[in-house]
């Protein structure tokens, strides 16, 4: 049976369905990713036609069909305008949603995956530490809550928890000294901040900053890790 529902969420993709129509991804706390058309977005007089771009955050009244669902009414309580100004910020936040779109489902609970977008773009706006860094914290988290994260308490060989130099991406995670294998080496101080990533909360995320040469571990980890786990070519990161 038709209803209306009231949704929590962002706009993670918005694209055109003829020629006054959208249709908007949305990630939202209550139902994980759902699709929404949206009847006449594309006119300027449309009341929810500002609400219909990629980023932004609010409260979404929907027409739940047998099939899909249509947008009634938007409150928007942020559209993360400085991102829009900025196209090196477009570019990053539009590979943050893409993203987590590719990794979340309808009816599922996405609302850690939400949070941590949210506070991602966040802290793009900011600008108080390095793009790249946020780049790879937000990676190594959301695939943390997507359910591959990385182990980086203890040697994914034999269990021990000292001497972790090296990273395997086969393996999900560090390895130790004694096991000797790994094709990443990593320093104690990328291992201490691998370790912050994993296990603090999205709150504390983007409060640090880092050497270039633990940012360069980093992303190397990352890298190897991303194209082993997920087998998929991101369109925004044609882009980065």
């Amino acid at each position: 049976m038709s209803q209306e529902i009231k949704v929590t969420g962002m706009v993670l993709q918005a694209g055109n369905i003829g020629e006054y129509d959208k249709r908007i991804v949305l990630l939202t706390k209550e139902r994980g990713r759902i699709s929404a058309f949206a009847r006449g977005a594309k006119k300027a007089t449309s009341q929810y036609a500002a609400a219909c771009q990629p980023f932004t955050f609010g409260e979404f009244s929907l027409y739940e069909g047998k099939n899909s669902f249509n947008l009634m009414w938007a409150g928007v309580d942020n559209y993360f305008d400085t991102l829009k100004k900025d196209l090196d910020l477009i570019y990053y936040a539009s590979y943050f949603c893409e993203l987590a779109s590719y990794l979340t489902r309808e009816n599922n609970d996405e609302l850690e995956i939400l949070k941590l977008l949210y506070q991602t773009l966040r802290a793009l706006e900011k600008k108080t530490i390095n793009i790249e860094l946020i780049r790879c914290i937000y990676e190594i988290k959301i695939l943390a809550f997507y359910g591959i994260g990385i182990e980086a308490s203890r040697c994914v060989k034999c269990g021990k928890t000292k001497n972790l130099i090296w990273f395997d991406a086969k393996e999900c995670g560090v390895v130790c000294k004694d096991c000797e294998h790994g094709k990443v080496k990593v320093s104690p101080s990328t291992l201490y901040t691998l370790q912050y990533i994993m296990y603090s909360s999205i709150q504390k995320l983007y409060t640090f900053k880092v050497s270039d040469d633990v940012l360069w571990e980093l992303k190397k980890i990352i890298r190897e890790y991303m194209r082993y786990h997920i087998d998929h070519e991101f369109k925004s990161l044609v882009f980065l």
